[in-house]
């Protein structure tokens, strides 16, 4: 008995040298890895370091002896148990379960929770006292950790592959969420949609873009500074197709009080410049790495398109961000009961959210307008002229207002057949 009582002692000890390399190691790996990768090669780290470079096969050979050693713990403990302890008014169910419960006492104390405290305080000298036993078991349990290698690779593959979710399966799931998480579940969809949306169908329009020509005097430029309220304002030569650069207002501010005759020219900063077609999730990437907040948007014949800043690509997740500076854009305005003023900049899937719609009720399938502006240049096929009636699903469309070669204001009439 008492040779007994010695080897479970022994294993004990095992167990917990054992659990405690496992902490060991992995706390080299994820804080003192490259202070012991410039330690002298023949040093005792050295065998820490050649262990580390395979961590598949350092844990797969902690674990197996660690559940060698345990099982041993557990076979000896219940033997002791049966030979020193008698329970005569226990049913073998009740003393089951108090072996159960002092056995794991045993092995969660003495051999996982001591020995991981103390080597997690000293990861370092833990680790080089185990680290030619853990080399030894390393080539000892070679086979059975190889064959655990294997299949742990084998699981994660069919995990990989049947658990993969498509983007259309992600967003039927928000979908179907309940209404009363509207805001997460808008956020979420932003999510979803981010990778798949083009800086094209973010961006500002040229037309709407506050910009100006590279020979505008300086009285003008900060006149157009103060009633755009922007921080950044592209500069072009002649036309907008042209962009140079961009000037930041904070790098005007020192000069601000020079003479009219000042060159504010010098103060352009380099343009950034993309594709129409790149996608939103690359260009906050970009910008992150640019530390850049504003870029050009081109067309395939190098035309500027527009531009496009790190808000407009945030807001396609969070939502519309809104600062002191910002005023409540309001696309329409109610003329009478069945009669309203909209702006030609109105994107449709707003006009027929306020309508009261089903979304994509107003473009066929072949149809790519955005705007209620383009929708009726679609239509008409033409540049439609003032005050011309365009009768289309229910609603009379007459343009009222125009300004530089666009529609800026369309008159929306309901017809008394679409209430119905």
């Amino acid at each position: 008995m008492a040779i007994i009582i010695v080897i479970l002692a022994i294993l004990l000890i095992c167990s917990a040298l054992i659990s405690g390399s496992e902490v060991a190691f992995f706390a080299i790996y994820s804080k003192d890895k490259k202070r012991i990768e410039q330690d002298d090669p023949l040093s005792k780290h050295d065998i820490v370091r050649r262990l580390l470079e395979n961590p598949s096969r350092l844990i797969a050979t902690i674990f197996i002896a660690n559940n060698f050693v345990n099982i041993g713990i557990v076979v000896l403990s219940k033997y002791i148990s049966d030979q020193l302890f008698t329970f005569p008014n226990a049913t073998a169910t009740l003393r089951l379960l108090i072996e159960i419960i002092a056995i794991s006492s045993l092995i969660l104390l003495f051999g996982e929770i001591i020995p991981k405290v103390y080597a997690n305080k000293k990861p370092v000298l833990f680790a080089s006292f185990m680290a030619r036993t853990i080399r030894f078991l390393e080539k000892l349990f070679y086979p059975l950790a190889s064959i655990f290698i294997r299949s742990l690779k084998m699981f994660e593959k069919k995990v990989k592959k049947d658990g993969s979710v498509s983007l259309d399966e992600l967003s039927h799931a928000i979908e179907i969420a309940s209404d009363e998480i509207e805001e997460e579940r808008d956020m979420l969809e932003g999510i979803v949609r981010f990778a798949n949306i083009n800086a094209e169908e973010v961006m500002r329009s040229r037309m709407d873009v506050v910009a100006v020509e590279i020979n505008t005097t300086f009285t003008k430029l900060k006149a157009v500074i103060i009633d755009s309220g922007f921080s950044r304002i592209p500069v072009f030569v002649k036309t907008f197709d042209d962009v140079r650069g961009v000037l930041y207002v904070k790098d005007l501010l020192p000069h601000i009080d020079k003479p009219a005759s000042f060159r504010w020219q010098t103060l352009i900063r380099q343009p950034y410049f993309v594709p129409e077609n790149k996608k939103i999730n690359d260009l906050l990437q970009d910008f992150q790495t640019k530390k850049m907040h504003m870029a050009i948007v081109i067309d395939e014949y190098g035309g500027s398109s527009g531009i496009i800043t790190l808000e407009d690509v945030l807001e396609e997740v969070v939502g519309e961000i809104t600062d002191e500076y910002d005023e409540e854009e309001k696309w329409y305005s109610k003329k009478g009961p069945k009669k309203y003023a909209f702006e030609g900049k109105t994107p449709i899937d707003d006009f027929e959210e306020i309508m009261g719609l089903d979304e994509g009720y107003l473009l066929e399938e072949d149809m790519e307008a955005d705007s209620l502006a383009g929708l009726l240049l679609e239509l008409k096929g033409a540049f439609p002229a003032k005050d011309e009636k365009i009768i289309y699903k229910g609603f009379t469309f007459i343009p009222t207002a125009f300004g530089e070669r666009r529609i800026k204001q369309i008159e929306v009439i309901i017809d008394e057949k679409s209430e119905d």
